[in-house]
C-alpha cells in the first residue's frame, strides 16, 4: 500500500530533519531513516498501531520523541502529521479524524 504525507506533515518532517542536523551533523539523516522505518512498519501492519481518533492511528518512532499520525484510506495510507510528542496536542487536533 502506498503512503503519502500531506503538506503540513512534509513541512514538519523537513523542519525536524533541519533541526536535528543543526544539533549534530548526520542526526537529521538518522531521523529520516527512522521515519522511513516507521513507514515500512505501518505499510506491513497498518492496523497494528494505536488509535488516537475514530480513524487516525499513531506510530511511535524509535529513539526520537515523534510519532506519525495517519489514516488508512481505500488505496493509500495518508500521513497527516509528523508529530513531536512534547508539542501542545492542540497543534495536531485538526488532523486527527
Amino acid at each position: 500500500m502506498k503512503v503519502r504525507l500531506i503538506s503540513p506533515a512534509n513541512l514538519e518532517l523537513d523542519e525536524a530533519v533541519r533541526y536535528y542536523d543543526h544539533q549534530l551533523p548526520g542526526l537529521g539523516f538518522r531521523f529520516f531513516q527512522e521515519i522511513s522505518s516507521a513507514i515500512e512498519r505501518i505499510k506491513a501492519m497498518p492496523e497494528a498501531w494505536t488509535k488516537v481518533g475514530e480513524r487516525t492511528r499513531r506510530c511511535m518512532l524509535k529513539g526520537f520523541p515523534y510519532a506519525l499520525l495517519y489514516v488508512i484510506e481505500k488505496e493509500e495510507i495518508l500521513t497527516t502529521a509528523v508529530a513531536h510528542l512534547h508539542r501542545e496536542p492542540e497543534h495536531y487536533k485538526d488532523r486527527i479524524i
